[in-house]
């Protein structure tokens, strides 16, 4: 990884600017050079470079990270992680959001297991309950003919092998929590992408990822996604959804002739 003068300092900086404010954080960047230097410079280049790519906004590489890190259940750097994303302009109310979106995706535990950083940040930062999304808003409005086709699919799926599967599936994922308007449709499909791919869970990825699409996720965003993933999800998971992405990618180009 190229070494940028930015690079030097990113990470030290960011991590004094929380502890002057009192914010709860992880391993300081002198933790990991007493143990690897190598991944303290890595570390550095990590937020001076790849961070800076202008191929996707600093606020989505937050949600996408801090995704990454819940999906796999791993909270060590998620209290640094979720204060950058504050910092990136996500809502305390998206990262609310985000918390509940994943339970679905990743699992209960998964988010319970956030629960305990996140409240540290949110009190650290003043962030109170009134600044959460409530328990049942009003929600979007459904796309019935895409339902009606999803539904179809799910039972015809499902049906056989799990009733109670394919209700919640109908009741609490699409008529509740897709439709909620704390987090938009498109970051919704933000953040289940790159949850199905830091778990290397490639079966529903190409519809997630059509679905986003379909959100107003663009391809330049989507190719981008991979690069950030790559760096808290793993390369192996990343490199093993390669196929499926370019997959949807070659489905959405219009056919040849077409204008």
């Amino acid at each position: 990884m190229k070494r940028l003068k930015v690079a030097a300092t990113a990470l030290s900086l960011l991590l004094a600017a929380c502890a002057a404010h009192d914010k709860p954080q992880g391993p300081s960047l002198d933790d990991v050079r007493a143990v690897s230097p190598a991944l303290a410079h890595n570390t550095q280049a990590l937020l001076g470079e790849v961070w800076r790519r202008p191929g996707l906004s600093p606020r989505d590489r937050s949600l996408v990270t801090v995704a990454a890190l819940i999906a796999r259940n791993q909270p060590a750097e998620l209290a640094l992680q979720l204060n950058l994303a504050l910092d990136n302009g996500v809502t305390p109310g998206e990262l609310s959001e985000t918390i509940n979106h994943l339970a679905f995706y990743s699992g209960w535990g998964t988010a319970t297991a956030a629960i305990p950083v996140a409240r540290q940040v949110f009190a650290s930062r003043g962030i109170t309950a009134a600044q959460l999304p409530p328990v049942s808003p009003p929600l979007l409005p459904l796309d019935q003919a895409a339902e009606q086709a999803r539904a179809a699919y799910v039972d015809k799926l499902a049906g056989p092998v799990s009733p109670g599967l394919v209700q919640y599936t109908g009741s609490a994922l699409f008529h509740d929590l897709w439709l909620r308007p704390g987090l938009a449709p498109r970051d919704r499909s933000l953040v289940t992408v790159s949850a199905l791919i830091a778990n290397g869970q490639m079966g529903q990825l190409a519809a997630h990822l059509n679905r986003a699409m379909d959100n107003g996720l663009t391809q330049p965003q989507a190719a981008e996604m991979l690069t950030q993933l790559a760096f808290y999800a793993g390369w192996p998971n990343v490199f093993t959804a390669v196929p499926v992405v370019n997959g949807v990618f070659a489905s959405r180009q219009p056919a040849h002739g077409d204008s």
